[in-house]
């Protein structure tokens, strides 16, 4: 028995085939606006679970590159203010060798232990230093000062710094110390003065300076060059943090690429697929309304008028 196809059957069935071109064409039209073939959950549903990985990911891989960043500035500075110390103890040397030579008078020594003094004092300050408000050699307790000789009786031989690590995460389960203690720098506490810590060292120096003790400044020469090969070992120290830190920044450079053009993929929309498929769209609607038109003949009541 054959199906009987009536007119109301031929104009829904036209009626169901054109809204779905159009439904086609509005898609496309929203993809090539937007840019994206993602713009909604239905979509793809696959292809959202990725999405939003791959955007999970950028954003954390992004906090990684400033905590890297971050690092590399603290490294830097502490590189900088070590290389600092180290200028401030080479004067110093320097100084203790013209005042261990014995055709010093003592007027001459008195004018090397009043400049020497001061590099004490510039010394305080170095070890003192901060960045961003906080002071590097402190360890975790970077808001207090390290080497705070303010208070009546602080001596800054007899300071301790506090040896916490300071570490930023450049990486999934991947954290790096960035920090030096003031006890690594410049010395362990030495509240008798007899160790070598280099506020030890300067204090004999001054002392011996101050007595004629040309014997005693010359004894201290050895501590100076002591403590002048701590604060190099301690840059090379930094140097390989800084190259462990760069090599990180390179490969979360490399990763954000990656990640960036596998997001592109699962969202951008493809142009030149999209400006064909438009036309084939278009060509087809206007297809079927033309089709339409010639197919479906006039009704009973057109002939009644």
């Amino acid at each position: 028995m054959s199906l009987r196809v009536t007119q109301g059957m031929m104009h829904m069935q036209l009626t169901r085939n054109l809204n779905r071109n159009m439904s086609q064409m509005e898609q496309l039209q929203q993809q090539t606006t937007t840019g994206r073939k993602l713009n909604k959950a239905s979509d793809d549903p696959v292809g959202i679970t990725y999405s939003i990985r791959y955007r999970s990911e950028i954003s954390a891989n992004d906090q990684y590159q400033k905590n890297v960043d971050a690092a590399l500035s603290w490294l830097d500075f502490n590189d900088t203010v070590i290389g600092q110390a180290g200028d401030v103890l080479q004067r110093v040397k320097e100084l203790t060798t013209q005042g261990a030579t014995g055709t010093n008078p003592q007027i001459a020594l008195d004018n090397i232990k009043s400049e020497i003094q001061q590099l004490k004092s510039q010394l305080i300050d170095i070890a003192n230093s901060k960045l961003n408000g906080k002071y590097i050699f402190n360890g975790e307790q970077f808001d207090q000062m390290p080497y705070d000789i303010s208070a009546p009786g602080s001596d800054a031989k007899a300071l301790e710094t506090d040896e916490g690590k300071i570490q930023y995460a450049v990486g999934v389960n991947v954290k790096l110390d960035i920090n030096l203690t003031g006890n690594q720098v410049f010395g362990e506490p030495d509240p008798a003065g007899t160790g070598d810590n280099v506020f030890s060292v300067l204090d004999r120096i001054i002392t011996a300076l101050g007595t004629g003790d040309y014997s005693g400044v010359s004894d201290e020469l050895g501590n100076i060059e002591a403590s002048m090969d701590r604060l190099l070992n301690m840059r090379s120290e930094v140097g390989a943090r800084v190259n462990r830190v760069e090599l990180m920044q390179s490969r979360l450079s490399d990763l954000k690429i990656n990640l960036t053009d596998m997001q592109s993929k699962t969202e951008d929309a493809d142009f030149e697929k999209l400006l064909i498929d438009t036309q084939i769209n278009e060509n087809i609607y206007q297809a079927s309304l033309s089709v339409g038109a010639k197919v479906i003949s006039k009704s009973l009541v057109d002939f009644l008028r």
